[in-house]
């Protein structure tokens, strides 16, 4: 009797593993795409490069990312997006979701004289 009852619990418990672990894993690249995107915004802000800002958020960003940078008036804005990968043998009932993040920073005034 224990052993019927084990085999029908057991493929659940499994699927709901994948499960809870495919979620860490969006809330993991979410927090990335966060962090990316403020690290390249406050790169910007600061007078940096689009390129240094690039190379600072892909440092931090989830391997295929996408990065967008734009400057309007006197603001700042990045936003980084990228996919959930699924853990394992669960890509058939798994949504396929994409997570991103947008930072607006003001660019910053120059306190001191160039030269």
């Amino acid at each position: 009797m224990a052993t019927a009852e084990l085999a029908m619990t057991l493929p659940a418990l499994v699927l709901v593993t994948g499960l809870l672990m495919w979620a860490v894993a969006a809330v993991s690249t979410q927090m990335r795409c966060v962090d990316a995107a403020r690290a390249a915004a406050r790169s910007l802000a600061r007078g940096d490069s689009e390129a240094a800002a690039t190379a600072s958020a892909r440092a931090l960003a989830p391997g295929r990312a996408t990065i967008q940078l734009s400057r309007v008036g006197g603001t700042v804005t990045v936003r980084v997006a990228a996919m959930v990968d699924p853990p394992g043998a669960l890509d058939a009932v798994t949504p396929a979701l994409t997570v991103s993040n947008t930072a607006s920073i003001p660019v910053e005034a120059t306190l001191w004289p160039a030269g």
